[in-house]
């Protein structure tokens, strides 16, 4: 199941080698004093055969990029209906038609908890079954007028607030690890793979932040406690991800059926063992201070660890690490190198949240990396009741019920926002303008300048993901003159001199 991991992975758009330019304001284009109301334009085919027909276009024939961009383009509008996958024959209870909501002022209304619930809609209609998370709806899957969706977002704040205080530390001595394994393999065969070894660091870096829980404890959480939760989380995505294997065997059997919770269950179990025996503080405070039960603070924590942290950072990191490129992108590696250094010099221990809030450019960088290539690609909400939605040019009427559906690497290169939108600019997001743009960099269920709270379902970690990633680019060039990246491997490192 890590191929799926991988393959998601796959989709990252490079650096454009030479296009670090400086980006300009914000290029939204004043609208006129009233928008025309217009007819939603698209459809849901007959039937059946409509949203089969857009599940082959969307998996098979063109891919999710190509599908939105094609319709578009046919409805000269970037709000339209049309269907998304998973849908028949083994969905039944799932419904694909969505309204798609694809350019930055359109997306926006995705994030109005006034106007949009959130309930049961990670992904779409489609919802994997609760076995895999304790027969509960995990908070993921609450909407923010539910009750316990406060409870258990709190908790998260709170865990999140706690552990910043060894979060730096911890992660330098996981760095002085993967770095080390890294150097270790490019000597003996040229090159090091990033997943297997990443992927270990993230879950016991993870694991002692966020849950206080060391996976040495357990010999065998500390060698596959990453593999049980990457199969978890894979198993569940596998009707919502393509993975590349030959069509049309992908879409009969990964696309076409939910796969059942026993194939991870064993897993699992493990994994509940593990954070009842190490996590619990963690857990006790949950109880304590925010009146969960036990089993609602595990799969929540669980949760968190599994899908939020291990699983977004599965995405992003191997991304981030990626968008360094080789030598053709040495102008960009020297202008990272020459802030960090600056800034913190070689030692690691000089390295903070507050220092990395020193970084512009490492911080634009990794602005970037998120525009263009957000962990998470879609986001949806359901309307709360009828309302009228705007677009650049355009007013439309949602109906009470209605699901939208936002592909956020398009959204994220509206050319009414972003100049350039195609290309990486490294200081896209420096400088008083650069700060603007982040009012329309969304990829955290909300704005970069936006602030999770219980009321809404922005990511408790927004913040600290994106400080996290600075420090980790900052880490490579206190330790590495320059690196190359290919292929989701390291080929090769220089040390810092």
């Amino acid at each position: 199941m890590s191929t799926i991991m991988a393959k998601m992975m796959s989709g990252s758009t490079p650096i454009n080698p030479g296009s670090t330019g400086r980006t300009s304001s914000p290029s939204l284009t004043p609208p006129p004093a009233s928008l025309p109301v217009r007819t939603i334009p698209g459809g849901y085919g007959w039937p059946l055969l409509g949203p089969i027909s857009d599940r082959l276009d969307y998996n098979w024939f063109q891919g999710p990029n190509t599908f939105f961009t094609k319709r578009i383009e046919k409805h000269k509008s970037t709000v339209f209906r049309t269907n998304v996958p998973p849908c028949f024959p083994f969905f039944l209870g799932v419904n694909p038609n969505v309204v798609a909501v694809l350019d930055v002022k359109s997306f926006s209304h995705l994030f109005d908890m006034e106007i949009v619930e959130k309930a049961n809609v990670l992904v779409g209609d489609f919802m994997p079954s609760v076995q895999y998370t304790g027969d509960m709806r995990v908070c993921a899957y609450l909407d923010t007028s539910e009750p316990k969706h406060t409870q258990i977002k709190n908790f998260s704040l709170d865990i999140l607030k706690r552990s910043s205080k060894t979060w730096v530390p911890t992660l330098v001595n996981e760095l002085n690890t993967m770095f080390e394994t890294f150097e270790s393999d490019i000597s003996k065969s040229n090159s090091a793979s990033l997943l297997p070894t990443m992927q270990k660091l993230l879950f016991n870096f993870f694991s002692l932040t966020l849950l206080g829980a060391n996976p040495s404890a357990s010999p065998e959480i500390a060698n596959s406690g990453y593999v049980m939760l990457d199969t978890w989380l894979a198993i569940q995505l596998a009707p919502t991800v393509s993975i590349g294997v030959l069509q049309p065997l992908e879409e009969i059997f990964v696309h076409s059926f939910s796969y059942p919770f026993f194939l991870v269950k064993g897993g699992y179990e493990k994994l509940i063992q593990f954070v009842k025996n190490e996590a619990k503080e963690v857990l006790n405070r949950g109880k304590s201070e925010f009146g969960l039960t036990e089993q609602e603070a595990i799969h929540n924590l669980l949760f968190i660890l599994g899908f939020n942290a291990f699983g977004g950072f599965s995405i992003f990191l191997p991304t981030l690490l990626g968008n360094l490129g080789d030598e053709k992108n040495a102008e960009l590696q020297e202008k990272l190198r020459n802030e960090v250094r600056e800034k913190v010099g070689l030692k690691p221990e000089n390295l903070s949240f507050e220092s990395v809030k020193e970084m512009e450019l490492v911080q634009s960088f990794v602005y970037e990396t998120l525009r263009l290539s957000p962990p998470v690609p879609t986001q949806y909400a359901r309307a709360r009741k009828d309302f009228k939605l705007s677009s650049h040019d355009s007013v439309y009427e949602i109906k009470k019920g209605e699901l939208l559906c936002g592909y956020q690497p398009l959204v994220m290169r509206d050319p009414k926002v972003f100049d350039n939108p195609e290309k990486f600019v490294l200081e896209r997001f420096t400088k008083e303008k650069g700060k603007e743009l982040l009012n329309y960099l969304f990829w955290s269920n909300g704005p970069q300048t936006g602030r999770p709270t219980e009321s809404n379902k922005q990511c408790a970690a927004k913040d600290i993901v994106t400080l996290t990633a600075s420090l980790i680019v900052a880490y490579v060039f206190q330790r590495y003159d320059s690196v190359s990246f290919s292929s989701g491997s390291i080929t090769s490192v220089k040390k810092a001199s």
